[in-house]
């Protein structure tokens, strides 16, 4: 499901700027960022480390307060959630089987038992991974993990789902499976995705528009459409051409000899 230029707004983000005070020093992290994104978009942010990108996810989930400017989130109406998150570590449940795990976010909403086990069986058909359902976290590789994780994202039907590096400590070959995944499930559901991610291959790749962070503080040094019809095909010529523009508006004027990307 290709994301129209008529689909409603969903995210506004106005003049963001985040700093912090410690130990009397003041940092800033973001400055003066604009980004807005429409419904069912699909949404790569890329940068060096520590640039600002997860902090951006933190300001949208409403763990970190901006200093500056606004963000407003109008959620599709019809999603019973506005947001959910999925981490670089998939951060599972020891104690509790993959099923019970994709469940617990399902755990305070008004659905029965059999609704909730419903919702997660569902899930985990979705990303590819009903048969392990009873397994324990430690059964599983690291990719079906992420699996499970993204499962219990999806299983709340959030309005947003905010990816945070999620695949940035798994294998190449696993990596670029969960990449196409991920591409199928957005296709089927039709879910607006914000993803974070230091690998600029990965970002034009999967995304739609691939917004580059640069600096210190960061501030927003391109947004770039990826006009490259799907499917796609790695390492295609369109594709390598577009990471190395984002790599210049990155690595832009950077002077801090730390830098890595």
């Amino acid at each position: 499901m290709e994301a129209m230029i008529s689909s409603p707004r969903i995210i506004h983000i106005e003049d963001l700027g985040l700093a912090f005070e410690q130990d009397g020093r003041r940092t800033e992290v973001l400055r003066g960022l604009d980004l807005d994104i429409c419904a069912g978009e699909f949404i790569a942010i890329v940068g060096a480390s520590g640039v600002g990108k997860s902090t951006l996810l933190r300001v949208l989930m409403d763990l970190a307060k901006p200093t500056t400017g606004r963000v407003t989130i109008t959620p599709d109406p019809n999603a019973e959630r506005p947001m959910a998150m999925v981490f670089q570590d998939a951060r599972l449940l020891p104690w509790r089987r993959v099923l019970s795990n994709v469940m617990f976010g399902l755990e305070k909403t008004s659905l029965s038992k059999s609704e909730r086990v419903t919702r997660a069986t569902e899930a985990l058909k979705l990303v590819g991974l009903a048969e392990m359902a009873a397994r324990w976290p430690h059964q599983l590789s690291g990719g079906q993990r992420q699996r499970v994780a993204l499962a219990r994202a999806l299983a709340v039907r959030p309005s947003i789902l905010l990816m945070d590096e999620p695949f940035s400590a798994l294998d190449v070959a696993t990596r670029e499976n969960l990449q196409d995944e991920l591409i199928r499930i957005r296709a089927e559901t039709g879910r607006t995705i914000l993803f974070v991610t230091h690998d600029i291959d990965e970002a034009v790749y999967m995304a739609d528009k691939v917004v580059a962070l640069g600096g210190k503080p960061g501030v927003v040094r391109s947004n770039r459409k990826i006009d490259v019809p799907r499917p796609r095909r790695r390492g295609s010529i369109a594709l390598a051409e577009i990471a190395q523009d984002v790599r210049i508006d990155i690595t832009a004027d950077h002077r801090d000899p730390d830098f890595v990307i």
